[in-house]
């Protein structure tokens, strides 16, 4: 369940990219930083990543677990994977169309959603950049909701940065960031009320 998760939100970050209309904020600073050195996506989302888990470890000090650390191994793993679902998907034209883009977009919030379902749903240890999100709520108290929103800001603010001091105009960074952080919560909540017990309920029965 968890890597099927960690597959599907791959699929997800390439279709994102393939709308052209921005990536969502978790992956904006790996795609960002994939542009501008040419580097593949897959191993900076892996570097970018693995950052993370330095942050939950400076914010928890004492109170970071061993366990964490698996979190390295899954974060290469999603690297991967990306890497696998842009080679997959390499074929596809990046649509002109605003509406095909649009389409895109949709398919890829349905899939990052879907993945999101099916990896929280096996409960082993959450994705680096969700785990200073609990890092961040657990030492402050500050509910994990608004954190995420602060984040996610914090990200993108980065994201466009090194895109404006690279380029000298944005990239990767667009209305489909925006849309991407305020529709993916919302279909995953549709598909939680629908098939989140059903999918809990196989996983026990496994």
């Amino acid at each position: 369940s968890y890597c099927l998760g960690l597959l599907l939100l791959a699929f997800g970050v390439t279709f994102s990219v393939r709308s052209n209309l921005g990536v969502s904020p978790v992956n904006s600073i790996p795609y960002v930083l994939s542009l501008l050195t040419g580097i593949e996506q897959g191993l900076l989302t892996t570097a970018v990543f693995c950052s993370y888990i330095l942050v939950q470890a400076i914010i928890l000090k004492k109170e970071f677990k061993p366990i964490n650390l698996l979190q390295i191994v899954f974060s290469s793993l999603f690297g991967y994977f990306v890497t696998f679902s842009n080679h997959l998907c390499g074929s596809l034209p990046t649509p002109s169309n605003y509406g095909v883009r649009l389409c895109f977009l949709a398919v890829s919030m349905v899939f990052v959603a879907l993945g999101l379902m099916f990896y929280l749903a096996a409960d082993i240890v959450p994705q680096p950049a969700e785990g200073v999100m609990l890092a961040i709520n657990l030492k402050t108290g500050i509910e994990f909701s608004k954190v995420k929103v602060m984040f996610d800001v914090c990200v993108v603010i980065i994201a466009a940065a090194i895109s404006l001091i690279g380029f000298g105009k944005l990239q990767g960074v667009r209305e489909g960031t925006v849309i991407a952080a305020i529709g993916i919560g919302k279909i995953l909540g549709i598909l939680n009320q629908k098939y989140k017990k059903s999918i809990e309920d196989f996983l026990h029965n496994m």
